[in-house]
């Protein structure tokens, strides 16, 4: 549906690079859902145990380090909720695009435990997976505006979320398989 169906050797996209869909069949969106419901639960898991030197180390070289990669989630699915509810709300609106990769360099990344942001992405699932879940399938064909990547569905915006999770998940994932943690 998002992504190879094979694991990638790509440090990168472990789970493969994301594919936009035109659309989701009813079948492939619950199932994105599902896989949206789960992040939190599973980023978590990716995260358990591991020490703060652990913490600090990059899931790739020059790559993000696992605080970075955590907190990068609820920063974007926070981003995703918002305008999961804009598009809903409004007439095609166009979304605000932001440096994901300057965001992971502000001071809270450092400063702040990844427990804050592993409670954020619970809190900020739990209320966008209940609006994923109370949607029309007419819903999912409103559209939005990102400035950088053209109009899109929220069919697509499901799409790309659902793929999302589970590929930073597996940059944890892959990295602890790789360390031997």
């Amino acid at each position: 549906m998002t992504s190879t169906a094979q694991p990638s050797s790509d440090l990168s996209f472990p789970t493969g690079k994301f594919q936009r869909p035109a659309r989701l069949e009813p079948e492939a969106r619950a199932k994105a859902i599902d896989t949206v419901a789960a992040t939190p639960a599973r980023l978590r898991e990716a995260v358990h145990g591991l020490t703060e030197t652990q913490i600090e180390t990059p899931y790739r070289p020059g790559g993000w380090t696992v605080r970075q990669v955590i907190h990068h989630v609820p920063d974007s699915h926070l981003n995703a909720y918002c305008r999961f509810k804009l598009a809903l709300t409004e007439d095609e609106p166009t979304i605000k695009p932001y440096d994901e990769s300057l965001w992971a360099l502000l001071p809270d990344v450092q400063a702040v435990p990844i427990e804050t942001s592993l409670a954020l992405l619970d809190a900020v699932h739990a209320r966008w997976v209940a609006i994923l879940r109370a949607m029309k399938p007419s819903d999912f064909d409103r559209m939005l505006v990102h400035p950088e990547s053209g109009r899109q569905s929220l069919d697509q915006m499901l799409a790309l979320y659902a793929w999302h999770g589970p590929h930073h998940t597996a940059h944890v994932t892959r990295l602890r398989e790789r360390m031997g943690w």
